[in-house]
């Protein structure tokens, strides 16, 4: 796995209820020519899923959110698009986004483990 850090621009952010019937989030990144996903991560299971672990009060939904708007510098989801950020990532996933000019990262599955759960 050859891991590559690069700049994209944010070309839109996506916050729905998929097929599977969670919560999920991606932020759709442009390299200049090639595009990639960034999220996928079960933000929040309703209550149909209670025998899962991540349904016990982890608020994985607004850590990922907030993460995202904080290392792209914006208050507002909706100001998402258009901003430019670092990826660390590979052929098939991207790992962590983080901030154009500051050493502030975000990985999910680090940040998803330290908060307890198994992302």
């Amino acid at each position: 796995m050859t891991i590559e850090t690069k700049n994209a621009v944010i070309k839109s952010a996506t916050i729905s209820n998929d097929d599977h019937g969670l919560l999920t989030s991606f932020l759709h990144l442009d390299y200049g020519g090639t595009c990639q996903g960034f999220g996928g991560y079960a933000l929040y299971l309703p209550r149909d899923f209670s025998h899962s672990e991540q349904s016990k009060q982890r608020n994985y939904a607004g850590h990922f959110i907030w993460r995202c708007m904080e290392v792209a510098g914006v208050g507002e989801w909706s100001k998402l698009p258009g901003k430019t950020i670092r990826v660390r990532c590979e052929h098939s996933k991207v790992h962590a986004i983080g901030h154009i000019v500051k050493d502030d990262w975000f990985n999910p599955t680090d940040d998803f483990k330290a908060m307890g759960g198994d992302q």
